[in-house]
């Protein structure tokens, strides 16, 4: 069983800096592709992913510059630092697994197996 466990969202200042970590049980996470989307109303949208071996990251064009997705293998978590954080990016995140090499663009939601509980982001103007 695979469960994935985010922490570090709140509420912080426009401007500010958040960083997200997702720590991922189970062996299958050095080979999982990881990615965060986040969700403020209907529908959940991609924010960044990361590839096992770390060298292949991807972002959405409104958090481009801003955020960074990183992983560390011996901690089995992903983090997700957020910088010049903005009321927009107001949202609940999500980590998201790829654990079977599933077909798909890293941005759609369908590509991955597992997901997290979610953890609130609130950026006040």
């Amino acid at each position: 069983q695979v469960q994935l466990t985010e922490s570090g969202g709140g509420l912080v200042q426009a401007g500010g800096s958040l960083r997200l970590s997702c720590v991922v049980s189970g062996r299958t996470f050095s080979r999982a592709s990881m990615s965060w989307f986040r969700q403020s109303g209907k529908e959940r949208e991609f924010v960044a992913a990361i590839g096992w071996s770390t060298a292949t990251t991807n972002y959405a064009d409104s958090v481009k510059g801003r955020f960074t997705i990183s992983r560390d293998h011996a901690k089995n978590t992903v983090y997700l630092q957020m910088n010049s954080l903005k009321p927009e990016d107001t949202a609940v995140y999500y980590c998201a697994a790829d654990v079977y090499g599933g077909s798909g663009s890293f941005n759609r939601k369908n590509k991955y197996d597992y997901w997290g509980q979610g953890t609130q982001v609130t950026v006040s103007s």
